[in-house]
C-alpha cells in the first residue's frame, strides 16, 4: 500500500483542517471544495479503495457513514440535505487512493452529479 497524502494527515505530518475525530475516522475540509461545504471523511486504517473492502470492512465502512451523518447534524444542515459519495478507481473520480467519503452541502445539489 503507497503512503498517500491522507496517511499523513492521520500521522499530522502535514496539516489539514481537521473538523472531526474519533479512534476510526478523521474527518477533513476538502483542499480543492466543490461546494460550501465539502469535507472528506477517511478510516485512520488504510483500505484503498471500496473494491478492496470485504465483508469484515462492513462496520468501519458504517462509521463512516455515521460520522458523516453526525458532522451533519452537529453543524446544522442535516435537515436541510447533503451528498455523501465514494469515488472508486479513476473512471469514478478517485484520485487518492485511500477511500474516502465526500461530504457535500451548503448549496442545492443537482443531478446527475456530472
Amino acid at each position: 500500500m503507497a503512503d498517500t497524502i491522507f496517511s499523513k494527515i492521520i500521522r499530522h505530518e502535514i496539516p489539514a483542517d481537521i473538523v472531526y475525530e474519533n479512534d476510526e475516522v478523521l474527518a477533513f475540509r476538502d483542499l480543492n471544495p466543490q461546494a460550501p461545504v465539502h469535507v472528506l471523511f477517511i478510516p485512520k486504517r488504510t483500505l484503498a479503495t471500496l473494491n478492496d473492502a470485504v465483508a469484515g470492512d462492513a462496520e468501519l465502512l458504517g462509521r463512516l457513514l455515521l460520522a458523516a451523518a453526525d458532522y451533519a447534524k452537529q453543524q446544522g444542515f442535516a435537515e436541510q440535505g447533503y451528498r455523501t459519495v465514494i469515488n472508486c478507481n479513476e473512471d469514478g473520480g478517485q484520485t487518492v487512493f485511500h477511500l474516502h467519503v465526500h461530504l457535500l452541502a451548503g448549496r442545492r445539489l443537482h443531478w446527475p452529479p456530472g
